[in-house]
């Protein structure tokens, strides 16, 4: 039988690595086989190895959590991520939009699209048996990801459009770590049922801090020369996730917390775990790309 690695923190870039392949295999479409038996033990091995994964992130992120107390305090400080949680205002952004060349913004980008688990995927596994309200905003989001039926308004199709336009090459054999563990921890979230709460915290984080770097790394795009077309993306994402933030706020977070405030701790691990995902992508990037050096 398969024994997969179980300690990450022991080799993070193999344990990553090879998680990053089998969740490709394991939430693609697939047919009955004769070997479904040893596929769910190898299976099943990966998912305690993730799970030990996922708890000790909680354990790294629960000094960080907020004080117990009133729904309105936990939303204060859920909103107050976006300017002081892990990794904002990280000096990579401000690099990106003024002085990265076009080769460092193509690796960048090629990291990114390599990292991506896809909100749309993750925001319907996560929105399975929530309450009504919460459930319907996870609808609406996910239309909109959708492109409202229309294909060329997809956000995966924009995704995916930009990485053919510029000819990147997005691998897990060449992505840093870092990257795959950020797709890997949101997978692992969303697709884990006792982790609900967590990968709603998780995607309504990335709503909220998402606008400020997106536009940074447009505007380093236009600078370069590269058209609307491969800005679409990340112009979309400048705009709408503020609204999609706002939205996540009112009709998913404040709710269930109202309703059970036991879940405002999780919620918070998850933001926590999705943002100090994002910082160690940050500081990696800047190590690779010598942006300190640049800045100097």
């Amino acid at each position: 039988m398969f024994k997969p690695l179980v300690d990450p923190d022991a080799d993070p870039d193999a344990f990553h690595r090879e998680l990053a392949h089998v969740n490709v295999v394991r939430i693609a479409a697939g047919m009955p086989s004769g070997r479904w038996q040893a596929d769910l033990q190898t299976d099943f091995g990966w998912r305690v190895a993730e799970g030990q994964y996922l708890e000790a992130q909680r354990l790294q992120v629960a000094p960080l959590l907020p004080l117990q107390g009133s729904t309105d305090a936990f939303i204060a400080w859920f909103e107050s991520l976006a300017e002081k949680g892990p990794g904002q205002q990280h000096a990579l952004f401000d690099w990106l939009a003024h002085s990265a060349s076009l080769a460092q913004m193509r690796w960048f980008l090629t990291q990114e699209a390599a990292g991506e688990a896809g909100f749309d995927d993750l925001l319907a596994y996560t929105q399975v048996k929530l309450p009504v309200r919460a459930k319907l905003e996870c609808a609406r989001n996910y239309w909109d990801e959708m492109g409202h039926g229309k294909q060329s308004a997809m956000h995966g199709h924009m995704l995916d459009q930009m990485v053919q336009a510029l000819d990147l090459k997005p691998r897990i054999d060449s992505t840093v770590w870092q990257a795959l563990a950020l797709g890997n921890t949101m997978l692992g979230l969303a697709t884990t049922r006792r982790y609900t709460y967590h990968s709603l915290g998780a995607l309504g984080v990335i709503e909220l801090t998402a606008p400020g770097r997106v536009k940074r790394v447009s505007v380093g795009m236009k600078r370069l020369g590269l058209d609307g077309r491969m800005r679409a993306y990340f112009d979309l994402h400048a705009a709408l996730d503020v609204s999609h933030a706002r939205a996540w706020i009112r009709e998913i977070i404040r709710p269930l917390v109202e309703a059970n405030p036991a879940c405002a701790r999780l919620i918070a691990e998850g933001a926590l775990m999705r943002l100090v995902c994002g910082a160690r992508c940050f500081e990696r990037y800047s190590t690779d790309l010598k942006v300190a050096e640049s800045v100097c």
